[in-house]
């Protein structure tokens, strides 16, 4: 079961990640190529519900941070308490 936590905690760090490049391509035009629509694959469905909620400010996309947020929010209270109480049992 350990393992398991550890994979959903992997995968949590892995998009956050792949948000932070999303975001970084998205300001650079210039570095937009057929991966940033793999990436936009991953990132917008996340993203598009947010953005209903809670518009972009004048240009500023508050989503990413919002989805940010909740991401390390349920690592830190649900993946990483399992983590330690299966991991850590004995």
């Amino acid at each position: 079961m350990c393992s398991i936590w550890e994979l959903v905690d992997w995968i949590f760090k892995l998009y956050i990640v792949v948000m932070i490049v999303y975001a970084v391509v998205s300001w650079v035009p210039s570095i937009r190529g057929r991966w940033s629509d793999y990436l936009a694959m991953l990132v917008e469905p996340v993203l598009v519900p947010v953005r209903r909620v809670i518009p972009p400010l004048g240009g500023l996309d508050l989503s990413f941070l919002v989805v940010i947020i909740v991401i390390q929010l349920v690592d830190q209270s649900i993946v990483q308490q399992q983590i330690r109480s299966a991991c850590f049992l004995y």
